[in-house]
């Protein structure tokens, strides 16, 4: 039985350069750095990658440095993630606006009894300590 999707979008201003915003999100090292926790796999068109200490898992589909980046996702949380239920789309377009980038996100292909738990997820797992990361580099 399929279930119900969703699609989340959120703009927010981080205090930094397209580049960088664009490294945190791509490169595990980077990610690692601002997450606190361990990310793996190369900033590469194709290639496997996993945030959060394995939580999420995904493909880099197109990368475009500072500028574009979409990626399939997928939770590995109990109940956050059905069974069977495909990779999310998730995309990220940057745009450097006066002290730092404006950042629309775009999460496509959730499931719907998700939707608050993911929505609460991007800012209090990204935005924030991205922001605070940031503002202390």
């Amino acid at each position: 039985m399929a279930v119900e999707t969703v699609t989340i979008t959120q703009k927010e201003h981080i205090p930094a350069k397209p580049r960088e915003v664009y490294d945190v999100l791509t490169n595990a090292e980077s990610h690692a750095a601002f997450s606190k926790a361990k990310a793996t796999g190369d900033a590469k068109e194709g290639e496997n990658f996993s945030f959060w200490d394995g939580q999420i898992t995904g493909k880099h589909l197109e990368l475009r440095p500072g500028k574009k980046i979409r990626q399939e996702w997928q939770v590995a949380m109990p109940g956050a993630w059905p069974e069977g239920h495909p990779p999310s789309i998730v995309e990220f377009t940057l745009e450097e606006k006066g002290d730092g980038t404006d950042v629309t996100m775009v999460h496509s292909g959730l499931p719907a009894p998700g939707k608050e738990h993911f929505e609460q997820g991007w800012n209090e797992r990204y935005w924030k300590p991205m922001k605070e990361y940031f503002k202390k580099k």
